[in-house]
């Protein structure tokens, strides 16, 4: 068994999804920790685009096939199980995001492969590898050692930092012929969301809002507190359940995980499940009327006291 090997993913003809950068960026610490070789997995019918900003692995494997054209659980499946049955690899990494979901469980099922889930820190102790997993909705951090055999990690999507797995170049590239089958569920068609007007994961600042907003009439208010403060504007579930806030601004286990300077929740409770995305930030600043709420088990700062007056004020500050 010799080497990490990233599966990266795509959902367009002309670039990787985000998350195919932050399991490289897993997967060079590692393959540097452990003297492995990080190798950059790249599905699809023809995957030339795909490989000009992958500088960062050591090399690429390349595995064309006209049934991975387009997503499909069945036909990924059969690619990655070929792979591990070829290369045998030491670690291979994955995600936990729709595609990563389908894939992983489904080759570590075939293959015999402990999978950790929810990855969202690895470090090598002692020669092997640990991971860091966040279960029970956040409740908990569990540390899974991997000693010494193969093993699947599927990453958290915004728990590594794709700007540090992207490097412009491309690394030797060797091709792979594996028995792809769709095995009857065939590819229909892709509806894709309206494109999101920012990416929280990337700002420096966020003002999050929650059920403490009340109704969809007060969102204004928190858009000129963020502006005001330089910071984008995020929500717990419920905002986006409501269809005040648009998808791409959940923050938490079903939407986004961040890691701003700045996290400033006002009427948001502190559920796990919003916790588990924001818990990285550097500083978070609580503002809830309960003084009993679970965010400020979790804060910097916390502020008993009614948003709809602070936010004001702190917009007025930012002003002057």
């Amino acid at each position: 068994m010799s080497g990490i090997y990233a599966v990266t993913e795509h959902q367009s003809d002309e670039a990787l999804d985000d998350i195919s950068y932050e399991m490289l960026d897993a997967g060079r610490r590692l393959a540097d920790d452990l003297g492995e070789e990080l190798v950059a997995v790249v599905l699809g019918a023809d995957v030339e685009a795909f490989t000009g900003e992958l500088g960062v692995a050591d090399r690429v494997l390349a595995v064309e096939d006209d049934a991975l054209a387009q997503f499909n659980p069945m036909a990924y499946a059969d690619a990655v199980e070929g792979i591990l049955a070829a290369k045998e690899p030491r670690l291979t990494l994955s995600s936990v995001t729709s595609i990563g979901m389908d894939v992983a469980p489904a080759v570590a099922d075939a293959t015999g492969t402990p999978l950790v889930s929810y990855v969202a820190d690895v470090a090598v102790e002692d020669g092997d590898v640990v991971a860091t997993s966040q279960l029970y909705g956040g409740k908990m951090n569990v540390d899974s050692a991997l000693e010494g055999g193969a093993g699947i990690l599927a990453v958290a999507a915004g728990a590594f930092d794709a700007d540090a797995g992207r490097a412009e170049g491309t690394p030797d590239r060797e091709d792979l012929a594996v028995d792809v089958g769709p095995d009857g569920v065939a590819f229909q068609q892709l509806n894709e969301p309206e494109a999101g007007d920012v990416d929280i994961t990337r700002a420096d600042r966020l003002l999050a809002v929650g059920r403490g907003i009340d109704e969809e009439d007060n969102i204004p208010l928190a858009e000129e507190t963020a502006d005001a403060l330089d910071a984008a504007l995020a929500s717990s579930r419920p905002i986006t359940d409501n269809g005040w806030l648009p998808k791409n601004r959940q923050v938490g286990k079903s939407g986004k995980t961040v890691d701003p300077d700045l996290y400033l929740a006002a009427g948001i409770s502190g559920a796990p499940e919003h916790v588990e995305g924001m818990t990285d930030s550097e500083l978070i600043v609580a503002i809830n009327t309960d003084e009993e709420a679970p965010i400020f088990d979790y804060a910097d700062y916390g502020i008993v006291g009614d948003l709809f007056d602070l936010l004001p004020a702190l917009e007025e500050q930012a002003g002057g």
